[in-house]
């Protein structure tokens, strides 16, 4: 099983023709992101792995930003906080500067937004 199969919310066959129409316009920034966290882009689904993670962190950003973002009250929203540090630990290792983390996540930000509206508009 792929990872696009198990992207929550997305059907499999509509996410990956939604991936490859994003792919013909922002592969360098795939790229760009997949070096920057240190993903090879040999490996096998390297695509739907910086994809998965753009999902995520967009979630994540949301979650942040939100009044009623997680509070720690309950084990959910923990949850929600330790994801969100994992991910922002992924993009910032290695980095000398605020700047380039910054770049890197405005990167998954606009990707995952980007696919999402993509695969809304796909029949």
């Amino acid at each position: 099983m792929g990872i696009l199969e198990n992207l929550e919310g997305f059907e499999p066959k509509k996410a990956k023709e939604s991936l490859n129409l994003l792919l013909e316009t922002r592969e360098n920034e795939f790229k760009e992101l997949a070096r920057g966290m240190g993903i090879p882009t040999t490996a096998k689904n390297w695509h739907e792995i910086i994809l998965q993670f753009c999902l995520e962190f967009n979630d994540c950003f949301y979650a942040m930003t939100t009044m009623e973002g997680p509070n720690d009250a309950t084990e959910d929203s923990h949850n929600t906080i330790h994801k969100c540090m994992t991910l922002m630990r992924q993009i910032a290792r290695g980095k000398s500067s605020m700047i380039e983390v910054t770049h890197l996540q405005n990167l998954s930000y606009s990707l995952a937004q980007e696919f999402r509206t993509i695969y809304r508009r796909l029949k």
